[in-house]
């Protein structure tokens, strides 16, 4: 207390113990600093300087003392300057005292340290006390871990393997992202995660046989689990795995606590061995029986026949002209038209019958349960009509028909399986000769009907004698104005007891005949004629003429030409179009490109027919030199609702435009047809909104009284910009059209009912944001999910038998429909 006390009445003797005591705790500090073996340095905080370093610093970094003492630190760490700066200040602030840095020793080795930098006050200033740890080993470490972790995560990455563990005892499963990718999940989306979050997915028929075999890997048997089963994905289909684990720890007892492993997607070579399973029996390109496989059926059904005293139709059918589009096309489209003919043609077929492919473009079908030969005709006509219709393979239209011929069993004597097929393949024979796109009956009656065949050909001369054809008119105007440009000359058959007959029932006979070259030759010299009599009416007027293959190609079609010209001398020959096929170019090109300039000579002009559901190569339009292309009836008529059948026509008019030449559509039966027809920039248009074909005289009057229809002056060429929303009205028309079909029953899918998965709601989130303003996008929106609301609800009542009057209800949601298309057609028209 004493002492206390004289401390007081001493301030002289106070400051002095505390400067004793400050001296002792630096001489400690200095004493701690110089003997230390971590390396230390001293550093001035703002200019990085080093005031002071041990003995271990000059060590480890390999500068004498008195040179490392004086350095800047800066010399030594491999960061940048400034952001050193921002560190010291950091730890002179004491934010944060630990750093990674890069140092270089005086050999110029770079090390790993880690630095622990705390704020010291000596002799009168503060300075940064810095200690230094070497972490090279450790970082070199690190970065391998990482290195084999990425390479890890890498590998199961090429693997392309889900992989899982699971806790045998508690039941716990993790599993990697992968392994819920495969199944159509994410990760999150299957939490909590356990094994009865797998055991859900397999296959009901396949759980058995996967507890089986864990069992008995756990009891031992075979060095892993492994197995082969069904897993079911998010959208419903099946998903073949292959899941290999191992025991990777156990308990103390010996028992499983950890099985991990792997799990494969093995669909695709599931589907590979089906395959080979099904090449011994079936086409590989098609899926259809093969020869082995149908000798085997046609063999059962003809030993069946006894039993049943029932009939067998055997049909053999080869494609038309298949070769040329083969050979045209190359063999991918060739492929793909024999993929969508065999399955046209068993859609076709009955239950119970069997469609083979026997090769190349040849089929063949056996029709059991007949009840005579009568009965197999329909079946034989529905086969030649699901052929014969257009149809795309891949991105190319293509059309084609097919030759069929039939046998029947029994028969008077007993026949083998592959005599049936003989017999089946000479009548297809026959059938090719008279004509094609024809079946023929392997029998005595049939032989009767060939007969009958020449003998209709032989009336068909006869009533080219007697005068019993005659031609029909049907105009071509110019939409928007009104104008007449032309009419298009139709035989008809004026026949005495059966009255007037379409071409339909006629020329077919004549192809590849030489009553069809007569025909055609008759067709022409009535053309001129009828334009030397409407010329003396006052009625000028150009006339397009259909012309056969076998009358174009023939060697004397341009001598003869030229005389029923010079016959007709006050014609002018740009009056008369001869309108020729893509096919019959086809046939012989060079031919038919020599014949088309010699008719420029003549001045006739060329028009190019049903253009697009050929051949429609650019190398056509290039070398054959035609004036007009008329775009095929079957675009046209589609176009108001299919998005497809839309975009050709803009191709073929942008065709037509960038080779110069005139564009007719076939087909317009309606005033919407016209309307888009004109939007499109097409102006010259055929078809029954406008005129029906109509005899000679009549045609004067229908051209005084002809009146376009109204809405049509109103319309112009859309820019290009706006052409998306003609597709997007096209594409709704065409899913409101679906929803009409199905609920009338003409169709048994209804069409998709999701806002985002039709063709207009895709379009309205794609195309539709860059070409609309918002508050347009946003009103089709509404509207959008309106109708689709309207319309799953009418088909949930329809489905349900709820529903007494559809048409009713349809009404109604027309009513939105058409408020959405009027709303895009206010769009389309904005300048």
């Amino acid at each position: 207390m004493r002492d206390l006390e004289s401390q007081y009445q001493n301030p002289d003797a106070q400051l002095q113990a505390l400067e004793q005591a400050l001296q002792a705790s630096e001489s400690r500090f200095r004493s701690f600093f110089e003997k230390n073996s971590a390396v230390m340095l001293l550093l001035e905080p703002d200019s990085g300087r080093i005031v002071d370093a041990n003995d271990a610093a000059s060590l480890y970094y390999g500068y004498p003392l008195p040179h490392l003492v004086g350095m800047s630190i800066t010399d030594i760490n491999q960061m940048d300057p400034e952001q050193i700066a921002a560190e010291r200040r950091c730890a002179l602030r004491e934010e944060r005292n630990f750093f990674r840095f890069l140092h270089r020793r005086a050999d110029g080795e770079l090390r790993s340290v880690e630095v622990y930098s705390n704020p010291v006050e000596t002799d009168g200033r503060v300075l940064l006390w810095s200690m230094v740890h070497d972490v090279t080993a450790r970082a070199s470490n690190e970065a391998a871990l990482r290195w084999e972790r990425r390479r890890l995560h890498n590998l199961l990455l090429a693997s392309n393997a889900g992989t899982w563990e699971w806790n045998y005892q508690t039941d716990e499963a993790f599993y990697n992202s992968r392994w819920a990718q495969l199944f159509g999940y994410q990760l999150e989306e299957l939490a909590p995660l356990s094994i009865a979050t797998w055991t859900s997915l397999i296959h009901p028929s396949d759980r058995q046989y996967t507890w089986h075999a864990l069992n008995d890997y756990i009891a031992g048997s075979g060095e892993a689990y492994e197995c082969e089963i069904r897993m079911r994905h998010r959208d419903g289909h099946w998903v073949w795995v292959k899941i290999r684990g191992e025991i990777a720890e156990r308990t103390d007892t010996g028992e499983p606590l950890w099985i991990v492993g792997t799990l494969l997607d093995i669909s695709q070579h599931k589907r590979y061995e089906q395959q080979l399973e099904r090449v011994a029996h079936y086409d590989a390109l098609t899926g259809l029986p093969n020869r082995l496989l149908l000798s085997d059926r046609l063999g059962t059904a003809m030993r069946q026949i006894d039993r049943h005293q029932r009939m067998i139709g055997l049909v053999y059918l080869d494609l038309d002209g298949f070769k040329e589009i083969n050979d045209r096309h190359g063999h991918e489209v060739g492929d793909r038209l024999l993929i969508a003919v065999a399955g046209r043609l068993r859609r076709t077929l009955r239950d119970g019958d069997t469609l083979a492919r026997l090769g190349g473009d040849e089929f063949v079908a056996v029709l059991v349960d007949l009840p005579d030969r009568d009965s197999v005709q329909p079946l034989l006509a529905r086969l030649l009509e699901a052929v014969s219709s257009p149809c795309w393979a891949g991105e190319t239209r293509v059309k084609i028909t097919a030759s069929l011929g039939v046998s029947f069993y029994p028969q008077a004597e007993m026949l083998e399986p592959d005599q049936l097929l003989r017999q089946a393949d000479q009548a297809m024979y026959q059938a090719k000769l008279a004509g094609k796109n024809r079946y023929h009956l392997f029998d005595t009656e049939q032989d009767r009907s060939m007969r009958g065949f020449h003998e209709q050909l032989e009336r068909i001369s006869q009533a080219l004698d007697n005068g019993e054809f005659v031609l029909h008119y049907q105009p071509k105007v110019n939409m928007q104005t009104g104008q007449l440009v032309g009419v298009e000359a139709l035989i008809r058959w004026q026949h005495p007891e059966q009255g007037l007959l379409p071409p339909a029932v006629f020329l077919p006979l004549l192809e590849e005949q030489s009553q069809g070259i007569k025909l055609g030759e008759w067709v022409l010299e009535s053309a001129l004629w009828q334009l030397c009599q409407w010329q003396r009416d006052g009625l000028d007027v150009a006339v397009s003429v259909n012309l056969a293959a076998n009358q174009l190609l023939h060697p004397d079609f341009v001598p003869r030409l030229q005389s029923l010209l010079e016959r007709f001398p006050e014609v002018p020959p740009s009056w008369l179009e001869l309108e020729i096929l893509e096919s019959s170019a086809v046939h012989d090109f060079e031919r038919a490109r020599t014949v088309v300039q010699a008719c420029d000579g003549l001045g006739v002009r060329v028009a190019l027919d049903d253009f697009g559901i050929g051949y429609s190569s650019l190398s056509y339009l290039r070398r054959l030199p035609v004036d007009v292309l008329k775009i095929d009836r079957s675009f046209v008529q589609d176009m108001l609702y299919d998005p497809d059948d839309l975009a050709i026509l803009e191709g073929i008019l942008g065709m037509a435009s960038a080779f110069r030449l005139e564009v007719v559509a076939e087909g317009v039966e309606s005033r919407a047809h016209g309307e888009l027809l004109l939007q499109l920039g097409c102006q010259v248009g055929q078809g029954f909104h406008i005129a029906r074909p109509m005899p000679a005289s009549a045609l004067p009057g229908w051209v005084s009284d002809w009146q376009p229809d109204p809405e049509w002056a109103a319309q112009s060429r859309l820019a290009l910009e706006k052409r998306p929303l003609l597709r997007a009205i096209v594409e709704h028309h065409g899913w409101c059209k679906a929803v009409a079909d199905y609920c009338h029953g003409r169709t048994d899918q209804p069409p998709r009912l999701e806002t985002d998965d039709c063709g207009f709601g895709r379009w309205l989130t794609s195309e539709g944001v860059a070409c609309l303003e918002a508050s347009v996008a946003y009103q089709l929106h509404w509207l959008h999910e309106s109708i689709h609301a309207n319309v799953s609800g009418l088909i949930r009542r329809f489905d349900a038998g709820e529903l007494e009057d559809v048409t009713t209800a349809l009404a109604a949601i027309e009513q939105l429909c058409n408020q959405l298309i009027s709303t895009l057609y206010a769009e389309a028209r904005k300048p």
